[in-house]
């Protein structure tokens, strides 16, 4: 499918089906990347979506990715399979695990890497979610935390771990500044279930696995592509006859325009350029040490001025 498509349902929301594509990350990993999209540039503060894997990644260096700049946003990394080592400039050296959670909150500025350690297990799954800070967190100062576990919920066959937010009854300790959910299902074949959603929060599901019927769309939910299922939802139908690994985003609509810009979110050019200059000055983002190897040199910018756009994509200077 190479054009978002509209799927009716009677009696629910349009639902969008928007076609995600491959990015190179790094010098060994191809991603997935599902937002933004022209159509659909968040959902509710999810900015970015890259799903990778299942890869199998025995006997190869597996992920690297050098030590590189942030602003304006938080990361969220949720594995399914395979160990990713996290290094900050805040001096943080911090695997994640299946099922553990590893949250980084860029505020002004903050550096990492991310790679696969040179011993690590044989498959590679996983998601790499950026949030969009809101103004009156975004010039805060750079943390990171990790969590071991967090919460899930079973209704038979039907497993959801809440990883951000809150559903379900379930509430997760990792700590965003917008109201928002992300949650993993895990389907077993032939389980069906209904999660009650919040009318006012926007929602998108996509595949890691398997294919599911979700909102009375039929088999639409695949890996590679993200179903948009709009607001006014106070519950979602799921149904899986083969089996899946679902992960649903959701929140308030986002309506701060940003610029979005290679590693950095903020609400202007200038504040763009400022950020790329400080990176390739050595200033503001401080250092990540233990990486064997060089910083990401920042891209040239572009010739054209960058441009906020709202969450529709229009812009707006």
């Amino acid at each position: 499918m190479t054009d978002p498509s509209a799927v009716t349902v009677a009696g629910e929301p349009t639902s969008v089906l928007l076609p995600g594509h491959d990015v190179p990350l790094g010098r060994y990993t191809t991603v997935r990347r599902l937002l933004p999209q022209r159509p659909r540039r968040m959902v509710g503060a999810w900015c970015f979506v890259d799903h990778f894997g299942p890869d199998d990644v025995a006997g190869r260096p597996g992920m690297r990715v050098a030590p590189h700049p942030h602003t304006g946003l938080q990361t969220v990394s949720w594995l399914v399979d395979g160990e990713i080592l996290h290094r900050d400039s805040l001096g943080n050296r911090q695997s994640v695990l299946p099922g553990q959670v590893n949250l980084m909150t860029a505020g002004r500025g903050i550096a990492h890497s991310e790679e696969s350690p040179a011993q690590h297990p044989p498959m590679m799954h996983g998601l790499q979610l950026w949030v969009a800070l809101p103004d009156g967190a975004r010039h805060g100062p750079p943390r990171f935390e990790h969590h071991e576990t967090v919460p899930a919920v079973r209704d038979g066959g039907v497993t959801v771990t809440v990883v951000v937010g809150a559903l379900d009854g379930a509430h997760s300790p990792v700590v965003v500044h917008t109201p928002l959910v992300g949650a993993e299902i895990l389907m077993t074949a032939g389980s069906a279930t209904r999660l009650p959603l919040e009318p006012d929060f926007e929602y998108a599901v996509l595949a890691m696995t398997g294919t599911a019927e979700v909102g009375g769309v039929t088999d639409a939910v695949t890996p590679g592509s993200l179903l948009y299922l709009g607001t006014g939802r106070s519950g979602l139908d799921l149904r899986s006859d083969r089996g899946s690994r679902l992960f649903l985003l959701g929140g308030e609509p986002f309506d701060e325009p940003l610029v979005m810009w290679w590693n950095f979110v903020g609400r202007s050019h200038s504040e763009i350029v400022e950020a790329r200059t400080d990176w390739m000055a050595g200033h503001r983002f401080g250092t990540v040490t233990g990486y064997a190897g060089d910083p990401l040199p920042a891209p040239e910018m572009p010739t054209v001025r960058l441009k906020a756009r709202d969450r529709h994509g229009r812009t707006s200077g």
